[in-house]
């Protein structure tokens, strides 16, 4: 007979289950760690880790848009998050592990920025962090999500972020995210009438994710065959004559006409910008056209097919190799006569005086597309402003050389910061590289898009037209 007295060895701990796979949590914090790691871009790097999890199986339509949303919504509010996750952790963030800090920011956005139940992102991210991190770590972010679940994002906004009465500046910046060196160029930007409603608009315009919008390219498709059957696929741009913009969850690429290249995604303003060149007011000729910053592609194809309507040629110049070949696919098909070459626009390979019309859309800091690239609001500098200067005169110099007596030069970028706008261009005008020139009103060649301000060149805001924010100033060679 056993003795009952006698104890058995207590059992080792059964093993901890491994968490299964979640593929949308899994694919978010991917992305992520590309964008911090690689600098790269979330528009760049989120449509082949989604195509991969579809054609595993792996994704359907609502779990790309749901991961599609942790992605974008996670960085665009990184600033905001990180002054929140600093609040409940016992450490500086610069002294948490950045995969860490990726799966804290995931696991934020779920708590504060979307309908997530809290005790679901809270269970989802620490599984995630089981999953590819580790159990210690997960423990961590186990921690810190149930002190960030205590409050709602007003809440705590008021805990986090000073009163507007006391620093506006920073007010803003973290209540709609932005750095406050952002929030102060912007409101500059705006003009000294622009009071706290204005700014506000256009930071949260910022945080809207932007309408798809196609570009149908004259004499190749039309804006009837975008829309569809119906309007059911898109509906008429707001300004472009030539645009369609996307209803909710539409897909360019499903659009023929997107996929034969006889139409492509364009931002509106950059549509404009292109068709206010191509109707700017001329005398004499107009067969030779130049963009002297073509890639992508996209204005070069508008361009290009504007010009073919004319009987005119189109040379397309792109630096970088790469990108003078995505310059060549978006004109494949052109009408009519063009030309890609890769050539440096502030060492031409063309002659003085050469075009009648020229473009440089000038490599800038981006903060007119802050909307498309959220995460680059995080990696610009102040000092980074100065490192575009001298590129953008030097390019507008060689624009104004590049056109003939009497031609036309848009100077375009996508950036609101007088530093890399007006200030160029007066810079130029001022200096002795400027061969003599004029501006040009463009207000007039913007038919039907107001608050274009007081001229002679245009600004556009996402807030105010639903663009990106584009700049364009035309002038005429006078000299």
């Amino acid at each position: 007979m056993s003795d009952p007295t006698r104890r058995r060895p207590p059992r080792p701990p059964a093993p901890r289950r491994r968490p299964r796979k979640d593929p949308v949590r899994v694919l978010a914090f991917e992305a992520l760690r590309a964008v911090d790691e690689r600098d790269a871009y979330a528009n760049l790097v989120l449509p082949p880790l989604l195509r991969r999890a579809r054609d595993a199986g792996e994704l359907d339509a609502r779990d790309a848009a749901f991961a599609t949303e942790l992605v974008y919504g996670t960085l665009r509010r990184q600033g905001t998050y990180d002054a929140v996750i600093a609040a409940c952790v016992d450490r500086p963030l610069r002294e948490v592990d950045p995969p860490v800090l990726d799966v804290l920011s995931l696991g934020a956005h779920q708590l504060l920025g979307t309908r997530t139940p809290p005790h679901a992102a809270v269970s989802a991210s620490v599984d995630l962090a089981r999953f590819v991190l580790s159990d210690g770590r997960a423990k961590f972010v186990n921690a810190v999500l149930r002190r960030i679940a205590a409050h709602d994002l007003d809440g705590w906004l008021a805990r986090v972020a000073p009163p507007f009465e006391d620093d506006p500046v920073e007010h803003l910046s973290l209540v709609h995210a932005h750095p406050r060196w952002i929030v102060s160029a912007l409101w500059d930007a705006l003009g000294p009438r622009a009071g706290r409603e204005e700014i506000e608009a256009l930071l949260a315009a910022d945080n809207e994710r932007p309408e798809v919008t196609l570009v149908a390219r004259p004499g190749r498709s039309t804006v009837e065959e975008l829309l569809g059957p119906d309007g059911q696929q898109a509906r008429p741009g707001h300004w472009s004559p030539y645009a369609a913009r996307f209803t909710e969850g539409g897909e360019p690429g499903a659009v023929a006409a997107v996929r034969e290249g006889r139409a492509g995604v364009q931002d509106e303003g950059s549509q404009l910008v292109a068709l206010a060149l191509a109707n700017a007011p001329l005398a004499g000729g107009d067969a030779r056209w130049l963009d002297g910053c073509a890639g992508p592609g996209g204005k070069a194809a508008l361009l290009a097919a504007l010009a073919a309507g004319r009987g005119a040629a189109l040379v397309a110049a792109e630096k970088q190799q790469h990108r003078a070949r995505l310059v060549a696919r978006a004109l494949a098909g052109n009408p009519g006569p063009y030309q890609v070459v890769t050539a440096d626009g502030t060492r031409p390979a063309w002659r003085p005086g050469t075009f009648d019309r020229v473009l440089v859309d000038v490599p800038c800091t981006g903060l007119g597309a802050l909307r498309r690239r959220p995460e680059a609001r995080w990696r610009r500098r102040p000092e980074d402003l100065d490192g575009f200067a001298p590129l953008q005169r030097a390019l507008l110099a060689e624009a104004l050389d590049a056109a003939r007596p009497g031609g036309v030069v848009g100077y375009a970028t996508c950036s609101p910061h007088p530093a890399e706008t007006r200030a160029v261009v007066e810079d130029v005008l001022r200096g002795p590289r400027s061969g003599g020139a004029e501006w040009i009103d463009a207000r007039p060649l913007l038919p039907g898009v107001p608050e274009l301000g007081e001229g002679p060149d245009v600004q556009l805001w996402p807030h105010r037209h639903g663009t990106d924010a584009m700049y364009l100033a035309l002038l005429r060679r006078t000299g």
